[in-house]
């Protein structure tokens, strides 16, 4: 009896289930607020109040953007003020050395071994990156002297470079480390949810910043209520847009015995924007860091240029709107091409005995598919486009108190689409695992009866 017991105990498990899924979103939710802990963590050596000012003379640049990805962190200067933007820079300059490295393209043909290996090698660049970085921008504040009467840095020297250089790198290293935790142990993308998690966490202060305008008579309600109703617009459309797919026909030759039987037709769905916000976050990335050190780097003597460069990056410039647009459509082909290997799926479309119709197998059907996959990229980079500059559009008719835009309004929809559809996933796998323990029980229990 104690044998049989035990035998249904290892069948049923050990009642994973939707613990399982509990665990993973508590993980998440811990992860995150860990998170907006460390950004009120500062870097010692630095007046906050000193710095909120500067932050405030020069709002509505770029360093407003870079404070709202950072989760308020880089208004503060806590040791998270970097985020999470070294990694991701780190990574894309490692992607783009993947395909043009002969040493590095072999190493990914080794499978899970060269992918580990390029993971440290990212991580290594990372530091790099990051200190360099830190000690930049922790040199800039150090030479902007004071505002009024009152230093930002009380005390400019070597030691607090030492200090800030590593306090900011060993935040963003962190913060990098928190992000492959959420990964694996958590549900969706670890570093999307914590730049969703910094974006996030303003918009309490945006709405409540509208409503003071409002009731200050500094905007009008009728403007206000038109934002409103632009940003759940945009919202619907960026819903649309990503649950939409170009379905490519394919039929499959079934065979029973000697006789071939009727084809089975089924689909191929290409997603409209395969590349989903990376390209945005890639592009943004790119963008901010160079900017913000020009921003701080500017109020030098001598350094003037700088401050004029840094204007004209800031967001509803033409020269911004240009840099940033093209970066979207140069990452939304490249993260394609990165996701999605034609010749493989024809290769795999081959080996199932699947072919599109009119089209041959092996070549023609990778052609084919290049071909539909670039036409359907390109309104997908256009959709991306649009969506991020509208609001810099917007803003040269009407002035908006925040810097809430549509980069930000679009990382937070599709990272939220893309966590909702991974906890569906872990619900339909639990309830899949279950049907098949009881179906498992139930068969254990009959074959108990025979051998009775």
């Amino acid at each position: 009896m104690s044998t049989r017991q035990e035998q249904v105990e290892k069948l049923l498990g050990n009642k994973k289930g939707f613990g399982e899924l509990k665990s993973r979103i508590l993980f998440v939710i811990g992860a995150l607020i860990v998170y907006r802990m460390g950004t009120f963590l500062p870097v010692p050596g630095v007046n906050p109040k000193v710095l909120a000012d500067l932050l405030q003379q020069n709002s509505g640049g770029i360093l407003d953007m870079f404070n709202m990805f950072s989760g308020g962190a880089l208004g503060r200067y806590s040791i998270f003020a970097l985020g999470v933007m070294p990694y991701i820079t780190a990574s894309i300059i490692m992607q783009i050395l993947g395909h043009t490295v002969p040493t590095l393209r072999e190493m990914k043909k080794e499978g899970e071994t060269g992918k580990r290996k390029i993971t440290q090698y990212t991580r290594y660049f990372t530091i790099v990156l990051a200190a360099f970085q830190s000690y930049g921008i922790s040199f800039s504040l150090m030479q902007l002297g004071a505002v009024g009467n009152v230093p930002v840095v009380p005390m400019p020297g070597f030691g607090f470079l030492f200090t800030a250089t590593v306090s900011l790198t060993g935040g963003t290293m962190f913060l990098m480390w928190l992000g492959e935790q959420i990964t694996e142990r958590g549900i969706g993308n670890g570093i999307s949810l914590l730049i969703f998690a910094g974006i996030v966490v303003g918009l309490p202060g945006a709405v409540y910043s509208v409503f003071t305008s409002i009731a200050e008579g500094q905007m009008n309600a009728l403007v206000g209520l038109l934002l409103l109703v632009i940003s759940l617009g945009v919202t619907a459309f960026i819903v649309f847009v990503e649950r939409g797919q170009r379905r490519i026909t394919m039929q499959f030759a079934r065979r029973g015995g000697r006789q071939a039987t009727q084809a089975q037709t089924s689909y191929l769905p290409l997603k409209v924007n395969m590349s989903g916000v990376i390209p945005v976050i890639f592009a943004s990335s790119l963008v901010l860091l160079p900017s913000s050190i020009a921003s701080f780097a500017g109020q030098n003597e001598g350094f003037g240029w700088l401050q004029d460069l840094a204007a004209q990056l800031s967001p509803g410039n033409t020269l911004y709107m240009v840099l940033f647009g093209t970066l979207i459509v140069f990452f939304a082909y490249f993260y394609t091409a990165l996701t999605f290997n034609s010749d493989e799926t024809a290769d795999n479309l081959k080996k199932q005995s699947a072919v599109i119709p009119g089209i041959r197998p092996g070549k023609q059907t990778s052609a084919y598919l290049d071909g539909v996959l670039n036409r359907v990229t390109f309104w997908g980079s256009l959709y991306l486009l649009g969506v991020s500059l509208m609001p810099d559009l917007i803003r040269g008719f009407v002035s908006v108190p925040f810097a809430l835009g549509g980069t930000s309004l679009l990382i937070v929809v599709v990272v939220a689409m893309d966590f909702m559809a991974q906890l569906q996933n872990h619900l339909v796998s639990q309830q899949y695992d279950s049907v098949m323990k009881k179906s498992n029980i139930k068969n254990y229990r009959r074959s108990s009866k025979i051998r009775r």
